[in-house]
């Protein structure tokens, strides 16, 4: 294993290694001057450069600012379609519901996604995928769920299977939208054929649900949950993003990764949340772009819980094309400091994919982390138009 002590630091700025709560998620280690060690993808010492170690070759960072790799542990990445004609609509008062009739919305990305072929997903979504990881994404969560039925769910899990061997990616099987008609047998087949499936090939780490009143009941959420348990994959839910319906309490219940979107969350959600091991994920650019009250993530911060923040690109609620936006953003609408932000967009959005080793520059910690172009990391939250991230490395390697 080659040895790179990466130097020429203005600083190393990081959060404690594993899931910060709370008031420790504003608890940063800034070290002047630093220096990384790094071996086999993975930092072995890290600390100020009068005190490093000797490798076998040094690597120049030129005076950048450095934090860690951030995690992006929610987005709808693989879509086919557009969603143009919905968005001008809304932006001149259409409902929703009237949008639905005319054959828009969500609906209308499932056609689109159920008809064309995985070829065809990898090339729509590999651009996406590579403006998140220039924009910082050093590990990126890409979700199903645009399927009209099982095969296009199938087909989307197998999009991203092929686009894992050229980013770092952690599929998700998502649970969406129930059918107009047929509802129980839906949800049973869901159960009892497609979670099977593909928790048997391997195709996703984990289900999600989105529990909601125009989607999927609380108990609905709960059978489709135990079936992914059952199957060994780990939960997670959308829930509370119009109305808090039960999810967020079911998903702290079953100790799911995470609970994401809590727009309509209040001060029952919140104590939940703080009182779980479950990590509240924010999602502002769909604040930005729909205009819906923003995530309290300054109140589930002050309450004690654990909160991530990521983009949730998608065509629809939240074209957000940059992980280093939405963590800017969290600040701007959800009322972060810049540390906690960067904290939410680190280490706790990989606890919220079930991921330990990394989102620190920690040893023994993935060597993922970025150079800026500015010699202080608060530009990473301060920037807007243009992306402060100067280089992406992965595992040691740049991106």
């Amino acid at each position: 294993m080659s040895e790179v002590l990466f130097t020429n630091m203005a600083q190393l700025v990081t959060p404690g290694a594993g899931l910060q709560r709370g008031a420790a998620m504003r608890e940063l280690t800034v070290i002047p001057d630093a220096a990384l060690l790094v071996s086999g993808g993975v930092i072995r010492w890290v600390g100020e450069r009068a005190q490093a170690p000797s490798a076998a070759r040094e690597h120049d960072l030129g005076g950048a600012a450095v934090v860690p790799g951030l995690v992006d542990p929610h987005t709808h990445a693989v879509w086919a379609g557009d969603r143009l004609a919905d968005f001008e609509a809304r932006v001149q008062g259409v409902p929703y519901e009237d949008i639905l009739a005319r054959g828009g919305g969500i609906r209308s990305s499932m056609r689109a996604t159920g008809a064309v072929s995985v070829e065809e997903l990898v090339r729509l979504a590999r651009p996406r995928l590579q403006a998140l990881q220039a924009s910082g994404a050093t590990t990126i969560e890409v979700k199903s769920g645009y399927g009209l039925d099982f095969a296009a769910e199938r087909r989307m899990l197998e999009a991203i299977r092929i686009l894992q061997a050229e980013f770092p990616l952690v599929p998700t099987l998502l649970i969406h939208v129930p059918p107009t008609e047929g509802r129980a047998e839906y949800v049973q087949a869901v159960c009892e054929d497609l979670i099977p499936e593909v928790a048997q090939a391997g195709l996703a780490a984990a289900v999600d649900v989105f529990c909601e009143k125009e989607a999927f009941t609380v108990e609905e959420t709960r059978a489709i949950l135990q079936a992914a348990r059952a199957y060994g994959l780990q939960l997670k839910l959308h829930a509370d993003q119009f109305h808090a319906i039960g999810g967020t309490e079911l998903a702290c219940g079953l100790g799911a990764l995470s609970v994401d979107h809590l727009e309509a969350s209040g001060p029952a959600q919140i104590a939940a949340l703080a009182g779980s091991e479950t990590v509240a994920t924010i999602l502002p650019g769909v604040t930005l772009h729909l205009g819906l009250p923003a995530a309290p993530g300054r109140a589930l911060i002050d309450a004690g819980a654990a909160v991530a923040v990521g983009t949730d690109l998608n065509p629809g609620s939240s074209p957000v094309f940059s992980t280093g936006l939405a963590l800017a953003l969290a600040v701007r609408l959800c009322r972060l400091t810049p540390a906690e932000a960067l904290t939410a967009a680190t280490v706790n959005a990989a606890a919220a994919l079930g991921l330990p080793d990394r989102g620190a520059l920690a040893v023994g910690q993935r060597a993922d982390f970025l150079a800026l172009h500015s010699r202080d990391w608060r530009d990473l939250p301060y920037t807007l138009g243009t992306s402060p991230v100067r280089d992406v490395w992965v595992g040691g390697v740049c991106a």
